[in-house]
């Protein structure tokens, strides 16, 4: 079986475990397409969910339509990330600065979201990886590594450690 690769907004039907690409999107170097080829080298039969479109979208062009199908998509799979497989945040630096938005609104968001769902559901795998200079890296560190384990500094150690952990819990 060869795993799938899935980007907004498509679904697919997918068995198997699946890793939910989770981390900043708008203003940060497409770093998705790089874990992918990562998890693709060392996992081949995992599913992958990559919340970044194929196409760059200027300002303006992206609708609330588009908006609102990107959210329900990104529920969608990081539900069933949770469920079966895992979700891996890589919080890389900001490569371009919007000033209407604040960096990473979303991502930071979702962490707290999902360590938080650690207290009620433990066997959710969660694994992350922060790139040096990305805003408020040390306090993160310090709040979550209690929580999460070592918090990986490269996206291609924070790759390897989500296919080991996903395939450890499928053995346990």
């Amino acid at each position: 079986m060869n795993g799938q690769t899935i980007i907004v907004p498509e679904y697919k039907d997918v068995q198997g475990p699946l890793v939910f690409l989770a981390g900043p999107i708008q203003g940060a170097e497409d770093w998705q397409s790089k874990a992918i080829d990562i998890l693709r080298e060392n996992a081949p039969d995992l599913h992958i969910a990559s919340p970044r479109w194929n196409k760059v979208y200027k300002e303006g062009e992206f609708t609330q339509k588009m908006y609102e199908e990107q959210v329900d998509w990104e529920t969608h799979y990081l539900q069933r990330a949770a469920g079966n497989g895992g979700i891996m945040f890589w919080l890389a630096k900001e490569k371009e600065h919007f000033c209407h938005r604040a960096y990473a609104q979303t991502s930071r968001v979702e962490y707290g979201e999902w360590i938080n769902e650690l207290k009620h559901k433990p066997a959710i795998n969660i694994m992350m990886g922060i790139e040096k200079g990305y805003t408020g890296e040390k306090y993160i560190r310090y709040r979550f590594e209690e929580r999460l384990g070592k918090i990986c500094s490269s996206l291609e150690e924070t790759c390897l450690r989500a296919v080991k952990e996903i395939y450890d819990h499928l053995s346990a």
